[in-house]
């Protein structure tokens, strides 16, 4: 297959992060999706989770505007990344403290993702040990994979995010764990704000289990330890053309859905970052 024809495929699975709006309610999602222009949502299932009777008129009011949600995703209980010392903490599955209570997070969840017919769910697991030695190991390969399978249960792939640690080390985490429906949310970005790294070398270490993507750019920190700077699609450190390349040459099967975490308004940001990512892939 021709490159210009696989970027012509990319143009055409072009989606949104529903978290990145800031939604009021689900009419108020529904309004910012059609301002923007993008039908396809990786949507946020925590307000369906935590909010029934508001959140859960949103299949409706999606089918009756044409939106489609093309994957979810959830949080974990007690997040706190006001630095990265804190969400290695406090993020993910990690900590003890939240454990039993995301666990029972994790169930609703699980079922909320099947009724709305979903196949793939994305979250940032937490800082992911990779060496058997580690202390945490054996207990995180224990979470992840009672996740896992609570997730295949319900024929959903579970995508862990990617930024936490290094390509390299999220994959002998990943052979370790061995469960056939985890694989990997890439965001490229999120290698330059944690500075884990060259964001190509590690989509291309990370291939084919990749299935799921973020739209987000970045600077990398200038004081080691500290966070990068996230910014607008196009105007960061992020190499797009060899980015959209390279998923090419892995075949990525998913959608590529812009996520915006900082600045205002955020929806002219994701306008803009739709308008560059078009002009680059129509080219």
């Amino acid at each position: 297959m021709k490159m210009p024809a696989l970027f012509q495929s990319f143009r055409s699975r072009l989606a949104v992060c529903s978290w990145s709006l800031r939604p009021s309610d689900p009419a108020n999602l529904v309004t910012q999706l059609l301002a923007l222009g993008l039908t396809r949502v990786q949507l946020d299932l925590d307000p369906l989770r935590e909010h029934a009777a508001v959140w859960g008129k949103l299949p409706a009011l999606f089918a009756d505007a044409g939106i489609s949600v093309v994957s979810g995703m959830f949080r974990t209980v007690g997040e706190d990344y006001t630095t990265l010392e804190t969400i290695r903490r406090t993020g993910g599955l990690v900590p003890d403290a939240t454990w039993d209570q995301n666990w029972n997070n994790l169930q609703a969840t699980a079922s909320i993702a099947r009724q709305l017919g979903l196949d793939l769910v994305m979250t940032h697991a937490g800082f992911l040990p990779h060496e058997p030695s580690d202390p945490a190991f054996a207990k995180m390969i224990g979470r992840m994979r009672q996740v896992a399978r609570l997730f295949a249960g319900h024929g959903l792939t579970l995508c862990c995010e990617t930024g936490q640690e290094t390509a390299t080390s999220l994959v002998a985490f990943l052979e370790h764990l061995d469960e056939p429906n985890v694989a990997v949310n890439f965001d490229p970005a999120n290698m330059l704000l944690y500075n884990n790294g060259d964001p190509i070398a590690a989509l291309r270490t990370l291939g084919s289990r990749v299935r799921s993507c973020h739209l987000k750019d970045a600077t990398a920190p200038l004081v080691p330890g500290t966070w990068g700077n996230e910014v607008p699609v196009g105007t960061g450190q992020v190499d797009w053309p060899a980015f959209f390349t390279t998923m090419a040459e892995i075949r990525f099967p998913g959608f590529f859905c812009f996520e915006r975490e900082a600045g205002s308004p955020r929806g002219a940001d994701i306008a803009a970052g739709r308008h560059f990512v078009e002009k680059l892939l129509g080219a």
